[in-house]
Formats: C-alpha cells, sequence, structure tokens
C-alpha cells in the first residue's frame, strides 16, 4: 500500500480551507478535513476528495475547546500516515467597533484565531516526527486598523508574531510560516456593490483566485529554508 503522508487543514469546509486541503490532495496528501458547523460543505469537500484517489479523514470539532483539539489529534494516532503538515485555517470575524464589542464576541476570535492554532501547534509538533510544516493563515488585515473588526484585526496580527515564536521554538524540524490574503472571497454580509468597491481599490484592480492563494502553500512546500515569514498575497493591497 502506498504510504501518504498527512496533511490536517482546519476550517476545511469551505472557502479557503477547502481550496487548502484540495491542493495538497491532489499532491497525493492524505487530508484530516477538519469541520465545526458546516457539515454539509465539510461532506461535499470530503466527497470531491475522495475522488482524487487519496485518503480522507472527516472530524468534527469546536476548536475553542482544548479537549476537543486533542480529540482531534488523538483521531491522528489512529492513522497510518506520518504527520507532515498542519494548515490553521479556521477562523472567525466578528464586526462591531471597539465601544460595542463584546466580551463574548471577543473571546471567540481570541480563541479561534489565535488560542486554537497555538494549541494545534503544540499537539502537530508532538507528531511531526521526522519534520513537518505549520502554516497558519494570517490576512493583510493584520497589518492594518481596521476599526469595524478590532478582534478580528488583533487575533490575525498576534498570529503572526506567534509564527515567528513558533518558528524559532521548534526549529529545526518543524518549520512555521504564515500566509496573509488580501481579498479573495466576500463575507457573507458584504453586498456586491461593496465588494466590487475594495476590489476596485485594489492596484491589480481584481480578487485573487482560489489557486493563487494556494500556490503560496505549494512556495512553502517546495522551499524548506524559509520559517518564520508571513507570505503576503493581496494584489497590492497592502500598498494603499
Amino acid at each position: 500500500m502506498k504510504e501518504h503522508p498527512l496533511a490536517v487543514v482546519t476550517g476545511a469546509a469551505h472557502r479557503l480551507g477547502r481550496s487548502f486541503a484540495l491542493s495538497l490532495a491532489r499532491q497525493g496528501y492524505a487530508i484530516l478535513l477538519h469541520y465545526h458547523h458546516s457539515v454539509e460543505a465539510a461532506r461535499a469537500t470530503f466527497d470531491e476528495i475522495r475522488l482524487l484517489d487519496v485518503p480522507v479523514e472527516l472530524v468534527q470539532a469546536d476548536l475553542t475547546v482544548i479537549a476537543q483539539i486533542e480529540s482531534l489529534f488523538s483521531v491522528v494516532d489512529g492513522l497510518s500516515f506520518p504527520l507532515k503538515i498542519l494548515v490553521n485555517s479556521a477562523a472567525v470575524m466578528p464586526r462591531g467597533n471597539v465601544r460595542s464589542l463584546s466580551i463574548p464576541e471577543w473571546d471567540l476570535a481570541m480563541d479561534l484565531n489565535l488560542r486554537a492554532p497555538f494549541f494545534c501547534a503544540q499537539q502537530a509538533a508532538a507528531r511531526m516526527e521526522s519534520g513537518g510544516l505549520i502554516v497558519n493563515l494570517s490576512d493583510i488585515g493584520a497589518a492594518k486598523a481596521w476599526s469595524g473588526f478590532p478582534a478580528y484585526t488583533v487575533s490575525k496580527a498576534a498570529l503572526e508574531s506567534l509564527t515567528r515564536v513558533l518558528a524559532r521554538s521548534l526549529a529545526p524540524s518543524v518549520r512555521v510560516n504564515a500566509i496573509a490574503p488580501g481579498l479573495v472571497l466576500p463575507s457573507d454580509d458584504l453586498s456586491q456593490e461593496g465588494w466590487e468597491k475594495l476590489v476596485g481599490r485594489l492596484p491589480l484592480k481584481r480578487a485573487a483566485r482560489l489557486d493563487e492563494i494556494s500556490a503560496a502553500l505549494q512556495f512553502l512546500l517546495e522551499n524548506e529554508y524559509i520559517t518564520g515569514q508571513t507570505i503576503t498575497v493581496d494584489g497590492g493591497y497592502s500598498l494603499v
């Protein structure tokens, strides 16, 4: 039986997480596909990966609960594939402002966007016996002051700092990097007009394609001399 290296992708049911999972599956990785609420989307992604003739395991977990992170990685222990990649893609983006954002909204953003990647990385690194790669999904917003999304922007800025700390601490066997996309997919509560206005401000005048973000992951896989870095893929958003 062919041995497939294993990739764990959190938040892999849809959007960028799905794109990362499919990209890795096409390269022959076995996939542990994590999801939380998006059952139908997760099953659809699971079925699509199965068509690629690679092993795939579907696991539901609330990553804001440490015991469920531990349970997710216990599934890894039951698989016969060596863990080589962790992609921390799961995140939440609560809208609000500093005057009205609630404590639960703040805590949810920090617990899922920052604390969960740390403990997932901790669990993954303990299982990457022959080395591996951890990639955190950041956002160009980490370098901005988005007053409408204070918890999100702070959590992503902290995630980039965590990426550097993890990279230094887990070297040389485990590399840790981040990818910071710009505009890729509109949020559910953003109108088409609002989305087009945002995209029109970009120097490249278009949103990113999903494969262009996945290509950044491929770059980090291929270049084994990169660690502690955030790869920005934003169409020039950081220039405006």
